[in-house]
């Protein structure tokens, strides 16, 4: 097949694009190469397949992404702006980028259908996660209020009691707490929405937190694996928010791309969202442990106490 990953010379969609040349596919990506991402230069990444096709181009402009599509047969559509924080401050550009590129895509697919449209969504939709009451009833809009935040109060709570965090279902219903989230959520409906009305059999893969070789330490959405072994193989001590306790779902970006490429021809997989994790979950505190650990270095994390608006407690994938 021939097969466009926008946000293709990316993290995640650079190992894809490698796996799906090594089963014979053809690959072009469309990509504007964001300098905080891929440097000032903007130029080709040295780890992008040679194969790839690659078209420098932004989402969002209708001339770029029509002439990425001639002769497309499956799309993976990575490309958005990333990270939760500066969402919060970086409203329009998130907005206009992650909703407003997907729209110009979907515009132009319902034009020029493909036989698959996969794309890219984010546990960060779920807000918090899935949790438990004492007597074993599950809360599904659980959320920490500012208030909480500022006095310290890190752990959920209902009324009160302490909640315990449980595995999160796709059917758990979303929390959208930051402008990424949000944006992300629209990503998924509008694929999904799109996809049921013109035909075009369409998959959604919720990620939860990938890590893997070739994450630039300049994206805000880095994971805090590369941001802990940076610190850590520089003789500096990790950065934790809050008191380290807050539990996350890590997930190998080669796990990812096998669930990526099943996603592209799984009969049963059209018109659904499926999450993408590991199905286990660590405290933040754990992992900088476990790194140092590996990298035998003596240097503890330190734990700062602060908070940012928009972060989770805990949210782990069930599987």
């Amino acid at each position: 097949m021939h097969i466009l990953i926008t946000g293709g010379a990316g993290f995640i969609g650079s190992h894809l694009a490698d796996a799906l040349i090594e089963a014979g596919h053809d690959v072009r990506a469309l990509d504007i190469l964001d300098p905080q991402v891929h440097g000032p230069a903007r130029s080709r990444p040295r780890h992008l397949h040679p194969a790839v096709e690659l078209q420098r181009g932004d989402v969002r402009d209708e001339m770029a992404v029509t002439r990425a599509l001639d002769g497309i047969e499956a799309v993976y559509h990575f490309a958005a702006a990333v990270g939760v924080g500066q969402s919060m401050y970086e409203v329009e550009h998130y907005t206009s980028t992650n909703s407003g590129g997907t729209a110009v895509l979907l515009q132009a697919l319902v034009r020029r259908p493909v036989a698959r449209l996969v794309v890219a969504s984010s546990m960060s939709l779920y807000g918090e996660g899935l949790y438990s009451r004492g007597d074993g009833t599950n809360v599904d809009d659980a959320e920490r209020s500012l208030d909480h935040l500022r006095r310290g109060v890190w752990d959920v709570t209902d009324e009160g009691a302490p909640l315990t965090p449980l595995p999160t279902p796709e059917h758990k219903r979303p929390r959208l707490s930051s402008v990424y989230a949000l944006s992300k959520y629209d990503q998924e409906r509008l694929c999904l929405l799109i996809g049921a009305a013109y035909g075009i059999p369409t998959v959604a893969l919720r990620f939860f937190n990938v890590f893997g070789p070739r994450q630039a330490l300049s994206n805000p959405y880095t994971g805090v694996l590369a941001i802990f072994a940076s610190r850590l193989l520089n003789d500096r001590p990790p950065l934790i928010f809050e008191d380290g306790r807050q539990r996350r779902d890590f997930v190998s970006v080669h796990d990812v791309v096998q669930a990526c490429l099943r996603a592209l021809d799984a009969p049963d997989a059209t018109g659904h969202a499926f999450n993408v994790g590991s199905g286990r979950s660590y405290a933040i505190a754990d992992v900088a442990a476990l790194m140092a650990s590996a990298l035998d270095t003596p240097i503890e994390p330190t734990l700062t106490g602060e908070y940012r608006v928009g972060d989770i407690r805990h949210c782990f994938a069930d599987i």
